[in-house]
């Protein structure tokens, strides 16, 4: 990248050919490369080396590695008094790596309601095959047989990237979010990748982090080949989730 060009990727291109993080543009803030594919390797890469894929249905690829980034340490969430309250009153359960289809598929229809980024069809069958291959995963917030919240990410060594959550009732994503956490930190998780900060995610703890520590983390934390399953097996109430 020279100036404010973008490199472009050619899908031929080797899956880690990215430009350093550091060249990536202010305005807007982060991106650093469009084109390549979202082929499982590609997207790996990318991920150990602190980018992601953001982009328009009808776009090209965009990777992004915004500076600071929002990050949320697992033992670090912020549980207030009243989701104190409603953690307590919940009848809901959690449960993992179900129907991680679906999880995408409402994640996606969220994002449509709102302005600006959605997830693509392409993006939702790169993440099924990371998915089929161990390395995504979806957290579920299960009311009787209804899904009413959840979401997923990739977990690469000991850092969750979390890609997005949807709720469909109130709370059903702070519950995910906070399972997600207490999972996390009785398996030593150094941390968890938000991406780009929102008040939602600020009232649970998250914070800004410069890119430089953040991709130190990174090189750190995200050297090992090893898939996650570490997920409980059968259903968790959210009513325990107040228990660490």
């Amino acid at each position: 990248m020279s100036g404010n060009r973008v490199v472009w990727l050619s899908p031929t291109d080797p899956p880690q050919a990215f430009p350093d993080t550091g060249l990536a543009l202010r305005e807007p803030d982060g991106l650093l490369a469009a084109g390549g594919d979202l082929s499982s390797e590609r997207l790996l890469s990318a991920y150990g080396a602190g980018i992601f894929p953001w982009y328009d249905e009808g776009q090209p690829i965009l990777w992004w590695s915004p500076d600071p980034r929002c990050v949320l340490r697992p033992d670090e969430i912020h549980v207030s008094r009243r989701l104190a309250q409603y953690v307590r009153r919940s009848k809901f359960e959690l449960r993992f790596n179900g129907v991680f289809a679906k999880v995408i598929q409402l994640c996606a229809g969220e994002r449509k309601s709102q302005q600006g980024t959605w997830i693509t069809s392409d993006m939702a069958e790169a993440y099924a095959r990371l998915h089929d291959d161990g390395w995504a995963h979806s957290i579920e917030v299960w009311h009787d047989s209804e899904l009413v919240g959840g979401l997923y990410g990739l977990c690469i060594g000991r850092v969750f990237f979390g890609e997005s959550m949807f709720s469909g009732r109130d709370n059903a994503s702070k519950f995910a979010l906070l399972g997600l956490c207490r999972i996390l930190a009785r398996k030593s998780f150094d941390l968890i990748d938000c991406q780009v900060a929102s008040q939602h995610l600020e009232s649970l703890g998250a914070r800004l982090m410069p890119r430089p520590e953040f991709t130190e983390i990174l090189r750190l934390s995200c050297n090992s080949d090893t898939r996650f399953d570490g997920w409980p097996e059968i259903a968790l109430p959210v009513a325990q989730l107040l228990d660490k």
